[in-house]
């Protein structure tokens, strides 16, 4: 099959039928996102169309999700979760669209059945929240002319695919600072997911900072788990235990600080007395903890708009000025941290 041209009139549903040997309804159905087709048959035509860069043609009469986006996530519970449903949300009122919320079950790679009840409706877009689609899945949104933005991407996605994060890196680094600034140089961290880039970036800052400081990485210091309460609490209980405990802790959500809490206060050791503790995200629970909590303000809800306005542009034919966007990261000091005891 030959490159395709990047002059002329894009190719009809007959020619391309004509150049894989099928027929144009076979290719009329596999851009509807019809089942009743060969799986080895739908993948020569998907691929033709990305080839030729093929976009089904919006109908005159609205389809059936028309003013519709597709918000997804691996999993829908947390405090975090709700900063982005509100982004979006307001977002997406604000130009006259419906949201509709998916859930994974867990798992941060979208499942088949879930693509095929999308293509079944389809929305305007999807937006896919620590999510990611497949090589083969991509092609099978993009060839019905159905844009997606990824919100805080688990990994390192290809290039066209656009993204909505945060300075992840400049957030670990920020964090490690301020603990090193006060004087703790026993600094462990609680990451992440190992998979999901940011954890790795925030991971990544709070290497760096040490690196700054003179103070050598000890990887006895460092635990990681899911972003969740019981993660921080369980990390929490094994780095307290420790002979030598550290004095401060970098933990990569909020929630995880909040478990960490927990644990110091089973243990008797006073916050920020005895340890000093740092979250990350700034949700809005973080400033009623006991003590209030220093974190690092991931802007969860700016993310949610940015990439709900993102997607909308891409679905009406715009060509927006940037596909990867990185938002600022700050640090918030609470009363969470102090220089360690004497």
């Amino acid at each position: 099959m030959s490159a395709p041209t990047s002059r002329g009139p894009a190719p009809t549903i007959a020619e391309i039928a004509r150049e894989l040997g099928v027929s144009a309804p076979t290719v009329s159905k596999v851009l509807n996102g019809r089942t009743d087709v060969a799986p080895a048959t739908r993948s020569r035509v998907e691929a033709a169309l990305e080839q030729h860069r093929y976009r089904r043609r919006r109908a005159a009469s609205p389809p059936l999700g028309a003013g519709l986006v597709d918000l997804v996530f691996h999993r829908v519970g947390s405090a975090w979760s709700t900063e982005i449903i509100r982004g979006v949300e307001d977002a997406a009122a604000a130009a006259g669209v419906r949201v509709i919320l998916s859930e994974l079950g867990g798992t941060h790679r979208t499942p088949g059945a879930w693509l095929e009840t999308t293509l079944s409706r389809p929305p305007e877009g999807v937006l896919l929240v620590a999510a990611s689609l497949s090589a083969a899945q991509r092609p099978r949104l993009t060839t019905r002319g159905i844009p997606f933005v990824v919100i805080d991407t688990d990994g390192e996605p290809p290039p066209d695919v656009p993204t909505v994060g945060s300075d992840n890196w400049n957030g670990g680094l920020a964090a490690t600072r301020h603990l090193l600034e006060l004087g703790h140089r026993r600094v462990a961290a609680i990451s992440g997911p190992g998979h999901m880039l940011c954890s790795r970036a925030r991971l990544d800052g709070y290497r760096t900072a040490l690196e700054e400081a003179g103070v050598a990485f000890d990887p006895a210091l460092v635990r990681s788990g899911d972003f969740e309460v019981e993660s921080g609490y369980r990390s929490g209980r094994e780095l307290l235990d420790l002979p030598e405990r550290p004095t401060a802790v970098f933990a990569g959500s909020d929630m995880q600080a909040i478990g960490l809490l927990r644990a110091a206060q089973e243990r008797g050791i006073s916050v920020p007395g005895d340890l000093s503790v740092v979250g990350y995200d700034d949700l809005p629970l973080a400033n009623w903890t006991t003590p209030a909590l220093t974190t690092v303000r991931q802007p969860l809800l700016e993310m949610a708009t940015t990439a709900t306005r993102l997607l909308l542009d891409l679905a009406r034919g715009g060509t927006p000025m940037a596909r990867r966007v990185n938002l600022a990261t700050a640090l918030v000091v609470r009363e969470s941290t102090a220089p360690p005891p004497r």
